[in-house]
């Protein structure tokens, strides 16, 4: 058995997971702002059951080498020794894990990645991110940051022979892909497109009924995203490309995303690539407990 959490800047989710079955648990507020009762919160779950390890999913990134985490919306865990702190409290193993990579784990072991041997689950909502797994393995890369190819000033501005703007990121840099193919970043192409502002689903929807301005701006989007994708495959060389997220809850924009991926990549195949994402519920806990039972196998 491994227990297993997402945790987000609201909520605690838990839940068992036994021979990838999960059995919920329940939720608890997160306390953000104190990390005693942050460990308490956790521990809670922990009393009368026998877990083999914990496993967490967390809006953070983790450093493989100090094991330090770094996340935006939890104050009292950022910079601290999370798993190696919560494995000295409740005397299990614990690891932590980016709440990316945990989708990836999720896709490559109950999801649309089955049965492939390198799945890059990709995550198209508040923001762009995602996660590598080879093998039935994460891969983290120094720092933790493998996956992430929302990040690099890479977006192109000469799109579709209109000139945009290269768009400030939340990570300090300009020009990255999170910054125009997440939800909002669709939503600031639309207004440099047509000066109007509009919610991403108001766009997609009105691109479905063939709405030309939305049109144009669904094109731009993808004449964006494709490419970085495409490169990012031909590198990695996954078979599989499962998407989550906000975006990822419209199959057509998703096949209309992977027929200009499968376009630029250097292997010529008909099957698609870049597919909805089959987990949808509580991929976090069920990526985080298959990447426990494989590092504590």
């Amino acid at each position: 058995m491994i227990l297993c959490f997402d945790i987000g800047g609201t909520r605690i989710k838990a839940a068992t997971s036994t021979g990838g079955r999960l059995t919920p648990l329940g939720d608890t507020p997160t306390p953000t702002g104190d990390f005693a009762a942050f460990t308490a919160a956790i521990a809670r779950y922990a009393t009368g059951l026998a877990p083999k390890a914990v496993a967490i999913s967390i809006a953070g990134v983790v450093d493989p080498d100090t094991d330090i985490l770094r996340v935006a919306n939890i104050p009292c865990a950022d910079g601290r020794r999370l798993g190696p702190e919560l494995q000295s409290a409740l005397g299990l193993p614990v690891l932590v894990l980016n709440d990316a990579d945990c989708f990836a784990m999720a896709e490559a072991s109950q999801g649309a990645g089955q049965g492939h041997r390198t799945v890059f689950g990709i995550i198209l909502g508040t923001g762009v991110g995602g996660g590598l797994v080879i093998d039935g393995r994460l891969v983290s890369g120094p720092g933790g940051y493998a996956g992430e190819w929302g990040h690099g000033p890479v977006a192109k501005t000469q799109v579709e022979g209109l000139t945009l703007p290269a768009f400030p990121c939340g990570c300090g840099l300009t020009g990255c892909i999170d910054a125009v193919g997440s939800a909002r970043g669709m939503e600031r192409l639309h207004h440099a497109i047509h000066g109007e502002t509009a919610t991403s689903h108001s766009i997609v929807r009105a691109w479905q009924n063939g709405e030309t301005q939305a049109a144009r701006t669904v094109d731009v989007w993808r004449a964006i995203v494709a490419p970085p994708l495409a490169m990012i495959l031909n590198t990695v060389g996954a078979s599989i490309v499962p998407v989550g997220g906000g975006l990822s809850n419209v199959p057509a924009l998703v096949a209309h995303l992977d027929a200009a991926v499968r376009s630029m990549i250097l292997r010529r195949t008909d099957a698609p690539l870049v597919v909805p994402a089959r987990c949808t519920i509580e991929p976090g806990l069920i990526g985080a407990a298959a990447a426990a039972g494989v590092a504590f196998a």
